[in-house]
């Protein structure tokens, strides 16, 4: 009897090894993910997007290796709604994170329990709604947190691991350790990377480091490369901060190279919000940039490499970071949740399809969120783009901060022709005032509102 249980034990231990070895193979068939998430880098401060002075080599191969958009869009232009769209897939207004911090002026301030309560009531939204990594964990993904997290610990974003404590932590409120990463290398990332690859399971990585944002305090090494270029040392800081970032992205592509997992490795590249540099004030930057709804504040290259599955392609079409999850999701083999409002596209990008898109919209918040539970007491701005034409409108939210960098909050609607003028000199709004119409009831069917109120 003995030998016959020992039989028994023998067989299903060979079916258990079966069974492992097919999970392990099916595993083996999802790709790696790396997200990476630039922080306060303008569309345009690239090699590949024509800047004849910013070195970014690294971002440059990125771009010619798979399917990239130049004309790509966060909707909202400040940190943390951004990334917290890229995390979820769901605009400012879906997720409820709209601002940075509670407003400033509630009772006793920034150092006040109120102020301090509203903090941890604004990091328990992330727990109302699905991340990518709680999608990608079902599928036998590992996931790893790195750089920028407001949302209070990793594991609040369903990350297995990763390096922000977060809020009431000291340094919680932008990503504490994780804000290590890049400046002080990226060990972290490739020792994850070897570890979940030698256990055979796909790995998703989070590297949203901060960088190029301030301090702007590149390696002297970099920085000789700019300092003598007649640039105002605020300029040369930044560009050399930009180089110095896109190093750090080389050294892991490296690293997947060296390993062999770039093949079966999807890249996603994108930035959470435009920055122009104060020329006359290290560290600062100038109005119609980061917050605001302008190019230079909503619109980044967004890259998607895949070599086993995507080939080189400049993509024409509109494309905004809503699309990101629903695309990585559609990589993995994961069915997108509905509701949603971005588009799965990794059909399109696989097989060279059209995209079958010509709007997309944004909507710019106060950096105080004054109701933290109604995203509409601090809407500034809404803005739609439709083919070539962009239309900016004002709102009557509330704003307790960072007044100087909302200069057109009192203007009228404004309406641009990319085709011609892509930094937005003219407002051709007078002249087309049926466009704006057309337009504005774009946004109406968008989503309507219901307390704020246009400026006419």
């Amino acid at each position: 009897m003995a030998v016959g249980l020992s039989a028994c034990g023998q067989q299903a231990d060979i079916t258990q090894q079966a069974s492992n070895k097919a999970e392990s193979e099916e595993l083996a068939k999802k790709p790696n993910i790396l997200l990476i998430l630039s922080d306060d880098h303008a569309w345009n401060d690239y090699g590949f997007m024509g800047h004849d002075i910013v070195k970014t080599p690294s971002l440059d191969k990125l771009a010619h290796q798979g399917a990239t958009f130049k004309r790509a869009y966060v909707p909202t232009s400040l940190c943390r709604p951004s990334l917290a769209t890229i995390a979820t897939g769901l605009y400012a207004h879906q997720h409820g994170i709209t601002g940075n911090d509670p407003s400033r002026e509630l009772p006793g301030g920034k150092k006040g329990e109120l102020y301090q309560q509203q903090r941890s009531e604004i990091i328990a939204k992330i727990d109302q709604v699905a991340t990518l990594a709680d999608l990608l964990k079902p599928e036998g993904y590992v996931s790893l947190q790195t750089g920028k997290w407001w949302e209070g610990s990793f594991s609040r974003g369903g990350f297995d691991e990763g390096m922000t404590r977060g809020f009431p932590k000291p340094g919680g409120r932008h990503g504490d350790d994780g804000l290590k990463i890049g400046r002080q290398g990226v060990d972290k990332i490739t020792q994850f990377i070897d570890k979940v690859s030698a256990q055979d399971k796909p790995f998703f990585v989070w590297y949203a480091p901060f960088m190029p944002h301030s301090p702007h305090t590149p390696p002297e090494r970099i920085y000789n490369k700019y300092k003598d270029k007649g640039l105002s040392e605020s300029v040369a800081k930044y560009y050399a901060m930009i180089e110095w970032f896109d190093e750090t992205n080389g050294e892991i592509f490296n690293h997947l190279e060296k390993r062999g997992l770039k093949e079966d490795t999807l890249i996603v590249y994108v930035s959470d919000n435009g920055w122009i540099a104060n020329p006359s004030q290290t560290d600062r930057f100038l109005p119609k940039s980061k917050q605001s709804p302008n190019e230079s504040g909503v619109r980044t290259p967004i890259m998607y490499s895949w070599p086993a599955k995507i080939d080189p392609q400049m993509r024409p079409e509109l494309s905004s970071s809503i699309d990101i999850v629903p695309t990585i999701l559609g990589a993995a083999g994961v069915d997108v949740p509905k509701g949603l409002p971005g588009i799965n596209m990794i059909e399109q990008l696989t097989q060279e399809k059209p995209i079958k898109r010509d709007t997309i919209f944004g909507e710019g918040f106060a950096h105080d969120m004054d109701d933290i539970n109604e995203p509409e007491s601090t809407l500034l701005y809404r803005w739609v783009i439709h083919k070539n034409w962009k239309l900016i409108v004002s709102y009557d939210g509330k704003n307790v901060s960072y007044q100087k960098y909302h200069d057109q909050l009192t203007q009228k609607p404004r309406l641009f022709d990319l085709s011609k003028d892509e930094h937005e000199k003219n407002n051709l709004a007078d002249q087309h005032p049926e466009i704006v119409e057309k337009l504005k009831q774009k946004l109406v069917q968008w989503y309507p509102l219901n307390n704020r109120k246009m400026v006419l």
